[in-house]
């Protein structure tokens, strides 16, 4: 399986996920600096592997700065990895989680608070991984034997530390035994089911089959579709899923063609403080994504573009919510607070 985010004595080791599947290229960020424009860049992007990996990045930030400068510098730390991506919680989740860290060894030597640190955010990692596969032993039980799954976008290894959200649903279930196989959506404009998706299950040998965005509906129709997993980049307290661009589409699609339509998510993506999904930001990105394939322009020169990388899929379309700690159905508002809690 691949190495997504690994930390080094050098820097934050990512695999450049903007090379894939023709070169598989790794780049080392020295600095918090190169670990953010990494993020915004998407060499490292899925929400859990932003999380890990802003962790680290806040760790080389400590490292790179001075004892005596680092009491005013650990803020603008922060506040310069929460800036590059607006709508993955988990960010912000592992951001809270390092400043919590460092408040409490803020009084002790450098040497220490930097060892801790560093420690902290290697322990964040470790924890990824082991969160998706305890995700992928639960949402296992929930994928029908015999039958196909389709995804859209990356949720795999190369969106966490590690194995992967849905698609550690899917590993887990062909684990199981389970004889399944996998349409992956393409995912425009970015392409992360074409280009990401595809090859790591060709990597795992999961049989994929490659589809665009609008033919989803076609194969549903058609009753090729047993179910739909798909990952995400925030839970609101009601249920409401945001995750890449598209989703909300398939899951219309899915409820109409009577297909359950299920989120792998681990519990840091899960935002309680937001009530429902129209309180989530969306991140709008770069118009070239839209005109340009592969460096080639495709639309016309000077065409107005819209470009949002996300958008928000109501509860009803969500058949089930997979976690680490269980799965949860509505009523999400009570159900969800239960499982972040421990409760369930």
């Amino acid at each position: 399986m691949v190495e997504t985010v690994e930390w080094t004595d050098d820097g934050v080791l990512l695999i450049d996920q903007t090379q894939l599947p023709r070169e598989r290229v790794y780049v080392t960020c020295k600095t918090h600096e190169e670990v953010a424009v990494a993020i915004t860049d998407m060499i490292v992007r899925g929400a859990p592997a932003i999380g890990v990996t802003a962790a680290m990045g806040v760790a080389r930030g400590v490292l790179e700065t001075d004892a005596a400068e680092l009491p005013a510098a650990f803020p603008k730390i922060l506040e310069r990895l929460a800036n590059t991506r607006p709508t993955a919680v988990n960010l912000f989740w592992a951001l809270e989680r390092m400043r919590a860290v460092y408040d409490s060894v803020a009084s002790e030597p450098i040497d220490a608070i930097r060892e801790r640190m560093v420690a902290e955010a290697k322990q964040i990692k470790i924890e990824d991984i082991a969160i998706n596969q305890a995700m992928g032993r639960f949402g296992a039980e929930l994928i029908p034997d015999n039958s196909t799954v389709l995804t859209h976008c990356n949720a795999g290894a190369l969106a966490t530390a590690g194995y992967g959200t849905a698609l550690g649903v899917i590993r887990a279930a062909v684990s199981a035994g389970k004889k399944i196989d996998v349409f992956a959506d393409e995912t425009r404009p970015f392409l992360q089911g074409a280009r990401l998706t595809a090859w790591e299950l060709q990597q795992d040998g999961i049989p994929v089959t490659l589809i665009t965005d609008n033919m989803a509906g076609h194969f549903m129709k058609a009753g090729r579709i047993g179910c739909v997993v798909v990952g995400a980049d925030r839970i609101a307290a009601n249920g409401d899923v945001a995750n890449k661009i598209g989703t909300y589409s398939v899951a219309v699609l899915a409820k109409e063609n009577g297909i359950p339509f299920y989120v792998a998510a681990p519990i840091s993506t899960i935002d309680l403080a937001l009530e429902t999904g129209d309180e989530i930001p969306i991140e709008e990105r770069a118009s070239r994504e839209v005109t340009h394939v592969g460096g080639v322009e495709l639309a016309p020169a000077g065409i107005s573009v819209a470009n949002p990388a996300f958008d928000v899929t109501p509860n009803r379309y969500v058949t089930a919510i997979i976690t680490e700690r269980g799965v949860a159905r509505n009523p999400y508002n009570q159900n969800l607070r239960e499982i972040v809690e421990g409760k369930a």
